[in-house]
């Protein structure tokens, strides 16, 4: 007899279905499992055998088979144990086989036969579903897997033997509920930030047209706290958004208690990140920083202190909003639509516009640090501001009577005329949400300025030596501006502020 089991591998967010098929025959005594297994699934031959003997059976003294077809396919995580115990269990006669057809299963055994929470399940939820099938999955993950859809049969057991138990109708498990992440109890305010009112505008810009932003200040002018406070601007996730970027984490396993994400997410790597923690990869091809940030704010302190090929690295997910990751026998992709804000000295000293107190190599110096970045990297950022240090004046006033919560409600009405906007031109694009995205014929249509406008900026472009993606860029910045005042049009006024936020590339 071969009993069999559903359950899933993964690519990316992908999933790919996977059938456990476990045979006993006579012949030496073995216990071998095939189908291209990595490590962490070899070893779960020891964690079923313990997880079974806690519960009081024993494998028989045959030879064991396991299968993990399609055999050519790499199959890596904890999550096989429990799939490969229930065909173990199935084909022992302990529980029926035609019931564990409908369902797919995923999780981790350990010894004493509890069940513990595994990355994925999400996805292999949404799969389920899909191909009208149930799921079983750890108790920690139910939550999770509830998202799904109410038509989703959900059994979240905590240990083998309740599942067990259920089977036989000794016991009944309770359908889990979804689950929300809390809110913060309270979240960061630009109230706290005093001074610097032009870059709290350009903050404010960035946040109405999801637009990537560069700072250029000296040390302890604000710029790591005015990047802090951007997630309070947005929009909180909607159910669309919330499901896909839950999905990223839910890969990888960053779920905490299968509670799904309702904030936009707001990612901070230090300059020591690894290329495969940025942009993904390792060993089983994992999101890195640039996708789980994906809906999100991704922020780059100090941004010359990250190695160039890091750098270099963010230039394709900026301009396609996808990671991909390159393997030998596939390729990975992982959504990473991210608003990218980045902060640096204007040198390694950090004082150059301060006579007393930079270094004796200024103004050489800043050419030389500046130039680490990159013209097409400097190029893929919309606004670029100077924030200068905050005066003991500033320091000493009270705190300003406008905070985020005024500039969010700003933020979200121009955010909706921009989902309404392009929802209504429709063709093909409806997943465009904000101007950030738009390019092409569709930017020239939503964004094309009044005479006056067009020519202040065709002017501009031949004195900055704009290229192609600054111009559009600039057009795109525009289009926030006339959605923040309302208006229908792209006026001159719209463009010349959108064209004060362009600088030429540092050290040229």
């Amino acid at each position: 007899m071969v009993a069999r089991v559903n359950t899933v591998a993964f690519q990316g967010i992908e999933v790919l279905g996977i059938d456990v098929q476990v045979q006993m025959s006579g012949g030496i005594v073995a216990f071998t499992v095939v189908g291209l297994p990595d490590k962490a699934v070899g070893e779960s031959r020891e964690r079923v055998r313990a997880s079974l003997h806690a519960l009081g059976l024993a494998l028989p003294a045959k030879r064991i088979t396991v299968n993990l077809a399609p055999a050519d396919v790499l199959k890596e995580g904890s999550h096989f144990d429990l799939p490969i115990a229930l065909a173990l269990l199935t084909v022992m006669g302990v529980l029926p086989d035609v019931e564990m057809a409908r369902y797919v299963a995923l999780g981790e055994l350990a010894l004493d036969g509890a069940l513990t929470p595994v990355a994925g399940v999400l996805p292999a939820a949404i799969d389920a579903l899909a191909q009208d099938r149930g799921l079983i999955c750890p108790a920690a993950c139910g939550g999770e897997a509830a998202w799904a859809g109410p038509g989703l049969d959900v059994l979240a057991p905590a240990n083998l033997l309740a599942l067990i138990n259920h089977f036989k109708g000794s016991q009944v498990l309770t359908p889990p509920k979804p689950r929300l992440q809390e809110e913060e109890a309270r979240p960061l305010d630009l109230r706290d930030v005093k001074g610097n009112e032009t870059a709290k505008r350009a903050l404010e810009v960035a946040a109405a047209g999801s637009h990537n932003l560069l700072m250029i200040g000296p040390p302890g002018s604000g710029k790591s706290m005015l990047a802090a406070r951007l997630p309070g601007l947005l929009p909180p996730l909607d159910p669309a958004e919330a499901l896909e970027v839950s999905m990223i984490h839910s890969v990888g396993g960053l779920l905490e208690g299968g509670k799904l994400l309702r904030q936009r997410p707001y990612r901070a790597p230090h300059q020591s990140a690894s290329l495969p923690a940025l942009v993904g990869g390792g060993s089983r091809a994992k999101p890195g920083e640039i996708s789980l940030a994906h809906q999100g704010v991704l922020f780059l302190d100090e941004l010359p202190e990250f190695p160039r090929p890091l750098l270099e690295a963010l230039r394709q997910p900026l301009e396609t909003g996808k990671a991909v990751v390159s393997r030998a026998n596939h390729h990975v992709t992982y959504p990473a639509r991210v608003q990218l804000v980045a902060a640096m000295n204007p040198c390694r000293c950090g004082h150059l516009d301060d006579a007393s107190l930079a270094c004796a190599r200024a103004p050489k110096c800043a050419a030389d640090y500046q130039s680490k970045i990159s013209g097409p990297l400097f190029d893929r950022i919309d606004l670029h501001i100077d924030v200068p240090a905050v005066s003991p004046a500033d320091l000493s006033l009270p705190p300003p009577a406008e905070g985020s919560a005024e500039i969010a409600a700003r933020v979200a009405v121009a955010r909706a005329l921009q989902a309404e906007r392009y929802a209504a031109l429709g063709g093909g694009r409806a997943t465009l949400r904000t101007n950030a995205e738009a390019d092409g014929e569709l930017l020239e249509r939503v964004a094309a300025p009044d005479a006056s406008g067009r020519a202040l900026l065709t002017e501009a472009a031949e004195r900055m030596k704009l290229s192609a993606r600054g111009y559009h860029r600039v057009m795109r910045v525009a289009r926030t501006l006339a959605d923040l005042d309302g208006a229908e049009g792209v006026r001159r006024r719209h463009i010349a502020e959108a064209l004060s936020y362009r600088r030429i590339a540092p050290g040229r």
